[in-house]
């Protein structure tokens, strides 16, 4: 499957969530793991013909910043990012925002910035966004787990939330309870959208379940035809 992502980028920034919450899937594999297929298959394209890749993780303690590499170096790069555990102290909310701000402080050169993420936590990433849109091209890769959208009816359980640590206990019987967290998690996940449309960024939502490469395929194919 052929993919045209951008040749005219001379860089791509890779801006990769490894926060607690992409630890997290109920279906074919984690949202970590769909992550790392995506950001693979973004470096074999943003690698070719002499052009250079970035990596930046954030979301968990020790995040990895690696400058723009070309070919078979930015891919071994981006490789070892991959492999190496992401280190998880403390609480509090993966701040997308400030991820967003440390990139466009080193991200000088002109070039394509993918943000590949569940978008989880606050938003607080409108600005920053911004202000990269007045430099680079912005595409927005998704990930989500239907489980975060939907609670299954399976009596009492204890809920919780990857990036904080708090935990609530719930009682999944009452179909009022299901309905109103179904209804808080697709306002969220709209709220997510609505600001990404707003700004004009290209959103792609890709799912653990199922095949997440060929949506993936198409979305980028689109990209490299405007």
């Amino acid at each position: 499957m052929r993919v045209n992502l951008a040749e005219r980028a001379l860089v791509t920034w890779l801006l990769l969530d490894t926060s607690p919450s992409m630890q997290f899937g109920t279906a074919d594999r984690r949202k970590a793991d769909v992550a790392d297929g995506v950001a693979l298959a973004i470096a074999h394209v943003a690698t070719r013909r002499g052009n250079r890749l970035a990596v930046s993780t954030f979301g968990d303690a020790d995040p990895v910043e690696l400058p723009p590499h070309q070919g078979r170096t930015g891919l071994v790069g981006l490789l070892a990012a991959l492999q190496r555990e992401p280190v998880q102290e403390g609480g509090g909310a993966t701040s997308l925002g400030a991820a967003l701000a440390r990139l466009g402080s080193h991200a000088r050169q002109r070039g394509v910035v993918m943000v590949v993420s569940d978008f989880r936590g606050p938003l607080d990433w409108r600005r920053p966004l911004l202000q990269l849109l007045g430099r680079h091209q912005v595409l927005a890769v998704e990930i989500r787990d239907q489980r975060e959208q939907e609670l299954p009816d399976v009596g009492e359980l204890w809920l919780v939330d990857p990036e904080t640590g708090r935990q609530v206990r719930v009682d999944t019987r009452s179909r009022e309870l299901r309905a109103r967290f179904a209804d808080a998690a697709r306002e969220e996940r709209t709220a997510v959208a609505r600001v990404l449309a707003a700004l004009a960024v290209p959103h792609v939502v890709l799912s653990t379940e199922g095949d997440w490469l060929r949506p993936l395929a198409a979305f980028l194919g689109r990209r490299s035809r405007r």
